[in-house]
């Protein structure tokens, strides 16, 4: 069975003010970006310069920088879906170096798909100000998607550049896209297409 994916608008330009603005990387993990990782998504590493430029445009606009990291017990419930992976404290569980997150950045540990459950992110956002959100990270469909609708159901806007998530399959990605699209109102963009003003 063939299915067409419904087109998704795409916005060429996004300018955003560094002030209340934070851009989110979502569990650029060993584990999951690296081909020896224990839940290997194979297209994450494509995306690793996409997310640095994001991330050297914010720093050097003073634009707020979080990272999320999926932190796990030794016998977390999830496991029996997924298999162990970023257990606490562990190799798998570390961000990549080529990512390698600042003193001035922070770093939320999640324990389940959503960052904004049970975590200090709402709290950082709100008492920075935060009004958008740049989603970008890995796995699309399941923590890259739960936390932007978290996101939009607190009434933040979102925002993704689509080369900057990764899935597992094609059709999770589109899916993503489609439920940020359609779902969330969320604005579909590139890295190169985000700029930031005051």
């Amino acid at each position: 069975m063939k299915i067409e994916v419904p087109s998704i608008p795409e916005h060429k330009e996004v300018i955003l003010d560094p002030t209340n603005t934070a851009l989110i990387i979502v569990d650029m993990q060993n584990d999951f970006v690296r081909k020896n990782g224990k839940l290997s998504v194979p297209t994450a590493e494509a995306t690793i310069p996409f997310i640095k430029r994001l991330i050297d445009k914010a720093r050097s606009s003073n634009a707020l920088v979080i990272y999320t990291q999926d932190w796990h017990m030794k016998d977390d419930p999830e496991f029996k879906i997924w298999g162990e992976h970023a257990l606490a404290g562990t190799w798998g569980a570390e961000i990549i170096d080529e990512l390698t997150p600042e003193k001035s950045d922070f770093v939320v540990k999640k324990y389940r798909y959503d960052a904004f459950f049970e975590s200090s992110l709402d709290y950082i956002l709100r008492v920075k100000n935060i009004k958008n959100t740049i989603i970008t990270g890995t796995v699309a469909n399941i923590c890259v998607l739960h936390t932007a609708g978290s996101a939009a159901l607190r009434w933040y806007n979102v925002i993704m550049p689509k080369d900057s998530i990764s899935a597992i399959t094609e059709f999770d990605y589109y899916a993503t896209l489609r439920q940020v699209d359609f779902l969330y109102k969320g604005i579909i963009t590139t890295a190169d297409g985000i700029k930031f003003e005051r």
